[in-house]
């Protein structure tokens, strides 16, 4: 045994392993490899104790460390907060409430006829502003269950709703709803539309002080106010007369149910009634609101199973430029007057013009002066009667219907001893012809002044008379004097002007006297002589030019005049033309149709068993006409 197998049989003791010299190493031969892994192994070994120790020796410290490392972090997080909210607390009270756009703050002016009836409006935007107590109670609870349900206990912002905006915008999506009616009102009427974080943050901060400095029903009025539904309609008002034709005060569960419906998309809703596609969907979220409604307890389980989806008014609804534009005109020249401002004021100032016309005697007007009106049943053609008179010899200029000649039709109706005008005809279209031939039309009276020659007449019929060609209205103020037994009054057409639900005018008749009694009976005497029976009837003209018929008693008095001409050319005047034989038929038929429409027809009335048999039935004082 030599010193090497000692020392290895040594370290094979040691170690419980025998080792021979080859195993060893010595010079690099194949034993090499498995003494050099072992050392390697002892290396890596070493190592992963040092990491293991190290790694110990950092879990102590983090553990012994950790409660100062979260009161650090703590104290960074309050800090952080702390800033928020005073910056927060800092932009709340520098934050001003804004004052309303000015496009918000306009209204129209809104027309309506003597019953109530829509005639038309004025103005830049399709508004009226009104008190939250003419909305009833059950369409303001259809619009908080259809946008806003916590409405009446939020603080004014939806939080939610805020982080979903501001993730969309960062995002890059689609515009996102659920903002609560304050939020919406105030987007709506006092900031831009524009879709940002900073406007966001601007419109949380004015809800929230809006709902800490306003009622609940302070924003809800004005968001009723401002709101769009559609068709042109901003606001609650607006919308309900054109979706309805009615007043907000007069809707009804089921029609405030549907308004409340339209708000979410109006510019698709706005089409139902006249696309069923449409009217479906809307029905469907009609359901829904009606749903919440009475989940909530704002309608009863029976009102609930009554309601049934309203009819809505056609749309696209026709335009206005027909014959009402000339009622319109009347009263808005008249109103301005009353209230002492000019036109422009009053239609940008949200007045409602309750006007003393009816509306159904006007469209039955319309339709009786229209072309093809002369020709009763049974009777010829006006084109066939035309080629008899002119084959008979009558000269082309009397028969002519058509062609370059145009025959004007005026029509005026009104109240004796009131002066409120009923009709106003004064053209077949506004908007090829603006004049208003029976208010400011001057057409030849000729014989249609003969009841009044020789009478002493006082102001403001002085110089009737003395007038070649009076205007239609005059002419039947004069005999509406005489109707009323020698009592002249002003005609007016505007009956009364509210705002926001207060008054500021109500008309009372003008009168004066400006005849006697005897020539106003003479008159009337004169005239039922002619008829034989009540109403008077009055015909005259001047030549072939102009055709005149008065029809009045105590009840109404109504002018139809009728003239033609050769319209106007290039540079050529128009000139006045001979009537065409056909004027008599149109005259009477108009005459008739529309004192039936607002007056009836009189049966049964004898003149010979009044005391004063010819005359009127006495009045004791002016007829009323104003609602």
């Amino acid at each position: 045994m030599n010193a090497a197998d000692v020392d290895t049989g040594t370290g094979a003791v040691g170690t419980g392993v025998t080792v021979t010299a080859d195993d060893h190493g010595g010079g690099g031969g194949p034993g090499h490899g498995p003494g050099g892994g072992r050392h390697g192994a002892g290396g890596r070994g070493r190592l992963m104790a040092g990491l293991r120790r190290r790694l110990v020796k950092r879990r102590i410290r983090i553990r012994r460390t950790r409660g100062r490392r979260l009161r650090r972090a703590l104290i960074v997080l309050l800090a952080l907060l702390a800033n928020l909210v005073g910056a927060a607390v800092v932009a709340y009270h520098l934050t001003k409430i804004p004052e309303p756009h000015p496009e918000t703050a306009m209204q129209s002016t809104v027309f309506v006829d003597d019953h109530g009836d829509y005639l038309g409006r004025r103005g830049p935007v399709d508004r009226q502003e009104i008190p939250l107590s003419q909305v009833p109670r059950y369409v303001q609870e259809a619009v908080i269950a259809a946008e806003n349900r916590s409405f009446r206990t939020d603080t004014g912002i939806s939080p939610k709703a805020i982080a979903r905006a501001a993730w969309s915008t960062v995002s890059g999506g689609g515009r996102q709803g659920g903002s609560t009616i304050t939020q919406q009102y105030v987007k709506n009427a006092l900031l831009s539309p524009q879709q940002s974080l900073s406007r966001k943050a601007r419109e949380a901060l004015i809800s929230i002080k809006l709902d800490r400095t306003r009622s609940k029903d302070e924003i809800l009025q004005g968001y009723l106010n401002t709101v769009y539904f559609g068709r042109g309609a901003a606001g609650i008002q607006s919308a309900a007369r054109n979706y309805f034709g009615v007043d907000a005060k007069d809707l009804t569960v089921s029609q405030g149910a549907a308004l409340a419906s339209v708000i979410n998309i109006p510019s698709y809703y706005e089409k139902a009634g006249s696309d069923p596609k449409v009217t479906a969907k809307l029905v469907d979220r009609w359901e829904w609101v009606l749903d919440a409604m009475a989940h909530s307890g704002a309608i009863t389980s029976a009102q609930q199973a009554a309601a049934r989806f309203p009819a809505f008014r056609f749309y696209p609804p026709g335009d206005t430029d027909g014959q009402r534009q000339y009622l319109i005109d009347a009263a808005a020249s008249e109103a301005a007057d009353r209230l002492g401002i000019t036109e422009d004021q009053l239609a940008r100032g949200g007045y409602t013009v309750r006007t003393t016309f009816d509306l159904t005697a006007q469209d039955a007007t319309a339709e009786l002066a229209a072309d093809g009106t002369d020709k009763k049943p049974g009777e010829k053609t006006a084109e066939a009667k035309a080629a008899e008179a002119k084959a008979g010899g009558m000269k082309q200029a009397e028969v002519k219907t058509t062609g370059d000649v145009r025959v004007h039709t005026a029509v005026v109706a009104l109240v004796p001893g009131d002066g409120a005008v009923r009709v106003l005809y004064g053209g077949a279209d506004y908007a090829s012809q603006p004049f208003n031939d029976a208010r400011d039309g001057a057409v030849e009276a000729g014989t249609a002044l003969q009841p009044f020659s020789g009478m002493k007449l006082l102001a403001p019929l002085t110089h009737l008379t003395r007038t070649a060609a009076p205007t239609p209205l005059r002419l039947a103020s004069a005999y509406a004097t005489a109707a009323a037994h020698g009592v002249y009054a002003t005609p007016y057409t505007v009956a009364k002007i509210t705002r926001a639900g207060r008054t500021l005018y109500e008309a009372r008749p003008r009168t004066r006297t400006a005849m006697t009694r005897a020539d106003a009976g003479m008159a009337a005497k004169l005239l039922y002589g002619r008829s034989d029976a009540p109403p008077a009837i009055q015909t005259g003209a001047a030549g072939l030019r102009t055709l005149w018929q008065t029809t009045y008693d105590e009840r109404l008095t109504l002018t139809v005049a009728l003239f033609a001409e050769h319209p106007a050319k290039g540079k050529k005047a128009a000139l006045p033309a001979p009537l065409p034989y056909t004027a008599e038929n149109r005259s009477l038929s108009v005459s008739e149709g529309v004192w039936s429409k607002i007056v009836g027809t009189a049966e049964g009335h004898d003149p010979a068993a009044e005391p004063n048999p010819g005359l009127p039935t006495g009045q004791t004082k002016p007829i009323l006409a104003t609602r």
